[in-house]
C-alpha cells in the first residue's frame, strides 16, 4: 500500500509521483507520458509517450498545469485506490482496500469505468471519468435544465471544443448530485452511443467526499 499527493488543480486531478505531477484519468483507456516507466505501489509500469498524438507537453497546455503525463484506465485498473482530495491524499495498493460509503457498481467499457445514473426518473448509462472537469449528458432534455454558462474542454484525438452547459440533478445509488452537463460534439457524441452510454460523470462527484475505486472488483464507493 503506498500513499501519494492528490491535488485538485484548474478542476483536474493529479497524483504526484517522483515530484512530477500526473493526470488521474479513469476516463482515458491508454496511459502517456515522459517517462518510459512508473513505480507505482511497486509495481514497474512501462508507459507509452503519446496517445492519438497527445503528448505530455500538449497535454498540460489543455489543462494549463505543467503535468508529465496522464495515468489511465490500462495502469489505474492494476489497483484500488481511496481518494482524498479535501486531504490530498491518494492511497493505491495492489491488495484489496475497503471504505463506508455509497456503494455505485461499476461496469466497463473498453477498461473504462461505467455506471449507472438516475435523471428525472429515467436510469442512464454513463463513464465515470475522473479526467472530465465537467459532466455530459447527451439527452435532448439537457436544453431543459438551468443554463450554467460555457466552458472549453478537450478529448484526445479531437483536441480543444466548447459547449454549453446546465445545472442537472443526478443520482448514483442514493446520493444526489447537482452537475454541471455539457454535450459533447458530433464524433465524441456518436461514440458514447457506440458504447451504449449516454454521458459522462466527471470527477465532480469526488470534489467533497471520501470515496473508494475499486475497478477490479467493479465497486465505486461515495
Amino acid at each position: 500500500m503506498t500513499t501519494l499527493p492528490l491535488i485538485f488543480n484548474h478542476d483536474h486531478l493529479f497524483v504526484e509521483l517522483e515530484g512530477h505531477l500526473w493526470l488521474f484519468d479513469t476516463g482515458a483507456p491508454t496511459s502517456f507520458g515522459a517517462a518510459e516507466s512508473l513505480l507505482i505501489a511497486e509495481e514497474q509500469i512501462s508507459i507509452s509517450s503519446s496517445y492519438f498524438g497527445l503528448t505530455a507537453s500538449t497535454l498540460s497546455e489543455y489543462l494549463g498545469v505543467e503535468c508529465s503525463g496522464l495515468l489511465g484506465a490500462d495502469v489505474l485498473g492494476r489497483f484500488d485506490h481511496i481518494l482524498d482530495i479535501k486531504g490530498g491524499r491518494l492511497t493505491v495498493s495492489t491488495a484489496e482496500l475497503s471504505h463506508d460509503g455509497q456503494r455505485v457498481h461499476l461496469d466497463e467499457f473498453m477498461g473504462i469505468p461505467v455506471v449507472e445514473a438516475s435523471v428525472g426518473g429515467s436510469e442512464y448509462r454513463m463513464f465515470f471519468d475522473t479526467g472530465a472537469q465537467i459532466s455530459y449528458f447527451q439527452d435532448d432534455s439537457l436544453a431543459d435544465f438551468p443554463a450554467a454558462g460555457s466552458v472549453t474542454d478537450f478529448f484526445p484525438g479531437v483536441g480543444q471544443f466548447q459547449t454549453d452547459t446546465h445545472e442537472v440533478p443526478i443520482s448514483l445509488g442514493d446520493l444526489s448530485f447537482l452537475l454541471r452537463c455539457g454535450c459533447l460534439p458530433g464524433l465524441l457524441g456518436a461514440t458514447l452511443m457506440m458504447a451504449d452510454t449516454e454521458g459522462i460523470i466527471g470527477n465532480q462527484v469526488l470534489i467533497d467526499r471520501v470515496a473508494g475505486f475499486f475497478p477490479r472488483r467493479g465497486i465505486l464507493c461515495l
